[in-house]
Parts: C-alpha cells; structure tokens; sequence
C-alpha cells in the first residue's frame, strides 16, 4: 500500500509543480525606471535618512568654532565627529537620540571611546552632557557600571533634582546593581544638601547596618548634613568619634564647622574645633585664624582675638587683611579708636602691612564720628610716606628686586615695585610712574 501511495505521489509531483510554480500564473514585473527612481527618492527622504558626521552646517557662531577649535589632537575622529555634532546641535532640525543611535550604528564605538566624549562635553560645560551620560547607560557598547550610575545620582544632587536621581537610582537597581559605600555616600550629600536630614540619618545608619567601614568621606557628608541642619554640637560629636577611631575628616569640614560657630559668634566651640584641627595635623592659615578672632570680636572678648594674632605671629603666620577688620570692627563697637590704633601700630611694627582695605575702615569709621575731612589727608600722607619708605629701602638692597646687567656705557638695574619703576643709570637716579 505504500508503495503505491508513493508512486502516485511521483506521478502526480511532476503536474503540481508545473502547474503550481508557472511565472505566466503571477503578475510578477521586474521594477522599471520609474519605480528605482521612487525607491531612491524614499531612501533619501525615508523613515532612517543617513547622518554625513563631516558635513557641518556653514552658519556656526564664535563660540562654536572655538570650541570646534580646541578639540584635543588625541582625540579619536570617530569621537571628534559625535563631539562636533554635539557642539552645533539645535533641537529644531535634528534629536538628540537620533544623533547618537546613528553615531553607535555606524561608528561601533567603545567603552573608552564614550568615556572620551563624555570626558570632553564636562571640558566645555556643554548642557548636553547629562542627557549623553542618560543615553549612554541604556546602551551595551557603554558597559555601564556602578560607578557611572553614581556619578550621575552626585550630579543631579548638585542640581538639587531629587526626582532624577531617586529614578536614576532605581534604573541602576533595576539592572541588578546595588549601592556600595560611595553611592550611599552621594545619597547622603544629596539629601542633606536638599534639606531632608532624616533620610540622610537614615542611609548613614544603613552603611554601619550593612556592614561597610566608614570612612572620612562619609563621616564628612554626615557632619556637614549636620552643620547645614545648624546641629553643631552633633556635628562636633560625630567628629569626636571619628578621631577615636583615628579617622580624620578634611581641612574644608572642620572650616565649615569652625564658620558656624564664628557666625553664632560662639567663641568656646570654635575654640574647640581650632584644637581638634590641630590634633588632627591641620595648620590653620591666616583665614583659619581670621574666623577664630571673628568669633572672638563677635563675643565683644577683645583682648583674646589679639592674643590670637599674637600667637600668629610667633609662628610666622602673617595675619590678613580679614583679620585686622574683624578687630577694627571690634573697636569700633566699643568707640575704642585709642586702642585701634595703638594695634595698629603694633603690627605695623612688627611688619604686618597695613592695607588699603584697612585704612578704608578707618575711614568709615571716621566719616561716622564726624572727623572724615581733617583725618583723610592725614591717612593719605601716612600711606604714600610708607610706600615711598619701601620703596627707598628697596632701591638701597642692590639685587634684591633685580640684578644689575651690563650693558655699552655702564651698569642698569631695573626693578618693578606696585606701578613704579626704578633706572640706575651711570650714577644718576631717575624715578618714574
């Protein structure tokens, strides 16, 4: 039976085919000249037209060649070509995402040709960077990690845009990623900087909970979460706590806490935070100093901020120009202007330079007790006789501002000193402005 069944099916294939597959049964036509021609119309025009990356429009601005103009040399062409783009982008004629799904399909580009673009949009502070960094995470060639997704959560925190990065936060959790230290870190300057200080109370307990060794950048975003709460004292406890587990947050924590007790005008804590910067092996400097006397003047205790600038200057610390102010100021309140200056005197026979900026406040100070008209030439002889007293001595130092060079005729030293120019030459003395 089935030898049969098989040899009708061979009998009968022969007909099927022929009858089946016969092109006269189609209505089949080769396309004509008409139809190409439609056909390359619709490929110019169509729905994916093809991006030329050398063909730049000719209307740029300034601004735009010279940005187009520093692009780096080592910069790769299939990098500069997407960079250049990006610089004359206008959203009326062309998309953002278009541009750079054209740029992927035909430049296949790597990891570290992304990392270049994008290294080079945050160069020129592009206002596209963040939208590049949003397309470049979706994409596989970008190989995104942990560390990217961090870096755009700390950017939009510095934007204050809470929503964007509580979304990029989830995409990163979504994609199997979880929060390490440093993110959780970036959350927590984030909301403290938002003013939200429970949720950053919340993710420091979090870190200690998971297990992760605090470190001085998370103690940092803690403490400051605190001192923009004006929380000083927790701020000062959580300091303490570092230091005994030897762990020692920045020069720029300890300021911020030392600028909030000055401000409050609390001499004791900012005291307090001035030692635990110097047992923490900070050297303050001359604006370190200046907002201890703030707080000291502040406080109306005088003769402390003026041990303050003694010490100062037992170290070799030259107390600035913020300093003498605050100690003017100081006097002022107390209608002292015997013992302002009699401290002015002081230090300026110590060889602290009194500036322009301080004699500005005597004047103020002058002009409010009635005294501005007879005091005021008084204050500009003091100051001219002082320059020209440097200046004197600095002519005498041979060598000192400048060398003496030889040349036809005889010797000429020729030296430059706040405007003025001083010329030996053959023994006679010539000062010009």
């Amino acid at each position: 039976m089935s030898s049969i069944s098989s040899l009708a099916f061979h009998n009968f294939c022969p007909n099927f085919i022929s009858k089946t597959f016969n092109p006269s049964n189609f209505n089949f036509k080769p396309p004509n000249c008409a139809n190409s021609a439609q056909i390359t119309t619709l490929a110019q025009i169509g729905e994916e037209p093809k991006l030329r990356w050398t063909n730049l429009k000719l209307e740029l601005t300034q601004d735009q060649k010279r940005l187009i103009s520093q692009l780096p040399e080592t910069m790769s062409n299939r990098c500069k070509a997407l960079v250049k783009r990006l610089i004359c982008f206008s959203s009326q004629n062309e998309t953002l995402n278009f541009i750079l799904a054209a740029w992927v399909k035909s430049m296949k580009p790597q990891r570290a040709d992304w990392l270049a673009v994008l290294k080079e949009l945050n160069r020129i502070d592009l206002p596209l960077c963040i939208e590049v960094t949003e397309y470049a995470l979706l994409e596989d060639t970008f190989e995104a990690n942990i560390r990217d997704y961090t870096k755009l959560i700390h950017t939009y925190g510095e934007q204050n845009n809470l929503e964007k990065a509580e979304k990029t936060l989830n995409d990163m959790k979504g994609r199997g990623f979880f929060c390490d230290q440093v993110t959780l870190t970036a959350l927590i300057n984030m909301y403290s900087k938002a003013g939200k200080l429970n949720r950053s109370i919340e993710i420091f307990e979090e870190m200690k909970l998971l297990g992760f060794s605090i470190d001085k950048r998370a103690y940092g975003a803690m403490i400051m979460a605190f001192i923009r709460a004006e929380m000083l004292e927790k701020a000062e406890y959580l300091i303490k706590e570092s230091e005994n587990k030897e762990i020692y947050s920045g020069k720029e924590v300890y300021k911020a806490l030392l600028r909030a007790y000055s401000n409050k005008g609390d001499s004791r804590g900012a005291q307090r935070v001035y030692d635990s910067m110097q047992f923490a092996r900070i050297l303050p400097d001359s604006r370190i100093c200046a907002l201890l006397i703030k707080a000291y003047c502040f406080a109306n205790e005088i003769n402390e901020a003026r041990c303050v600038i003694q010490n100062m200057r037992k170290v070799g610390v030259r107390p600035c120009e913020r300093c003498i102010n605050y100690i003017l100021n100081a006097y002022e309140k107390e209608n002292r202007l015997d013992y302002a200056l009699r401290f002015l005197k002081e230090i300026e026979r110590d060889g602290v330079r009194i500036s322009k900026g301080v004699l500005e406040v005597l004047n103020g100070w002058f002009e409010r007790i009635g005294v501005k008209e007879e005091m005021e030439g008084v204050l500009k002889e003091i100051f001219e006789a002082k320059y020209r007293e440097e200046f004197e001595r600095m002519e005498r130092n041979d060598g000192f501002y400048g060398k003496k060079t030889k040349y036809k005729g005889g010797f000429k030293t020729k030296r430059r000193y706040d405007g003025f120019y001083a010329k030996k030459d053959k023994g006679k003395r010539h000062i010009n402005k």
